[in-house]
């Protein structure tokens, strides 16, 4: 799990070629004078966000990324080649961060939150200075030469964070991916034990004629907010949602308890992950009679939890209005990104990199 949504790497951008040191020497031309050009500029380090990436693991196998230095200025004025540029793909939704400082803080250098995004992080060095711009009215024959600007050179952490629309969370075995694989076509991986799904899914929903993006978010245990079961890292992963759907196993000793357990997880998360709008769907009806889940339904909205829509993931009952109920939820949550859209800063609270 450590190289599929975050990875520490090396980056350094090419060195500025060296000027040349050349004098022009032709027949009946004694004093031909200096004419060496100046060096080639070092290639920069490039990150690029691109489709069909959904994981750093590449990043497990090659860790060092360093963009070639620029040429040799040449005689007769020729400026070097400059290095060619770096270019690091990343999948959406990636955030490359500097290395934390002692007091664990970090900052955002990087944001990329659709195709295409370029940014140069690294700029390579400039080449340095061929001896003929070193002639001046004094030294005619100037042997001087500039060795190039050296490249820059960082350690930097890559952070996926996905992006979707709404975000499935839930205690172990809560059934989210046998709900995920209902409602789009994603085939997600189905067992009856806790732990299932170890990496976030993502899938797409249509639902009367609109579309959105589902992240089933691998189960949540008391202890994720700090990292337990990495729990934390699963949440990171809802940040950027708009809409939560907390599913309840209505099979469990207590389903009241494991929504207090997720609930308290979101908010000690932070984030805003509480604040976000929350849709209950007490899942598996099809394993318990309508009075009891009704019972059950109404144990949770006394709790605090509001209304809960009573579904069944295997045979998609009453999945239907709980879709139905999450189109206008989009709608709200969009104009409300609109009107106060993220600034994405950096560094807002400590983030330590497992």
């Amino acid at each position: 799990m450590h190289f599929l949504d975050q990875a520490k790497i090396f980056i350094r951008s090419g060195a500025g070629g060296p000027g040349a040191v050349s004098f022009r020497r032709e027949k009946y031309i004694q004093y031909g004078g200096p004419n060496g050009g100046n060096g080639g500029k070092g290639g920069d380090i490039i990150f690029e966000a691109v489709a069909g990436l959904n994981t750093l693991i590449d990043f497990r196998y090659t860790q060092h990324f360093k963009a070639p230095r620029g040429g040799h200025g040449e005689g007769g004025d020729r400026t070097g080649a400059g290095g060619e540029d770096l270019v690091i793909k990343v999948p959406v939704g990636t955030q490359v961060i500097s290395d934390p400082d002692e007091e664990g803080y970090s900052d955002v250098l990087a944001d990329f939150t659709e195709v295409g995004q370029r940014i140069t992080l690294l700029r390579g060095g400039d080449g340095g200075r061929g001896n003929a711009s070193y002639k001046t009215s004094t030294n005619r024959a100037p042997r001087q030469h500039g060795t190039g600007w050296p490249g820059e050179e960082r350690w930097v952490w890559l952070r996926l964070k996905l992006l979707a629309d709404v975000g499935l969370v839930g205690m172990p075995n809560a059934g989210k991916s046998t709900f995920i694989n209902q409602v789009t076509n994603t085939k997600a991986k189905v067992g009856a034990y806790a732990f299932t799904t170890t990496k976030p899914q993502l899938g797409v929903v249509l639902h009367k004629h609109r579309e959105f993006v589902l992240a089933d978010i691998p189960g949540l245990i008391e202890g994720a907010a700090e990292g337990a079961g990495i729990g934390d890292r699963f949440l990171g992963h809802i940040e950027r949602c708009r809409v939560l759907i907390h599913l309840i196993d209505a099979t469990a000793d207590d389903p009241v308890e494991a929504w207090r357990i997720v609930q308290g997880e979101l908010e000690a998360y932070g984030e805003g992950l509480d604040e976000k709008p929350q849709i209950i769907a007490l899942n598996k009806g099809d394993l318990l009679g309508d009075e009891l889940m009704k019972d059950i339904a109404k144990d949770l909205k006394k709790a605090g939890a509001g209304k809960a829509f009573i579904i069944s993931g295997a045979t998609g009952e009453g999945v239907g209005k709980l879709l139905d109920a999450i189109i206008p939820l989009l709608g709200e949550a969009a104009a409300a990104d609109d009107e106060d859209e993220e600034d994405g800063a950096a560094g807002d609270k400590p983030w330590s990199p497992i």
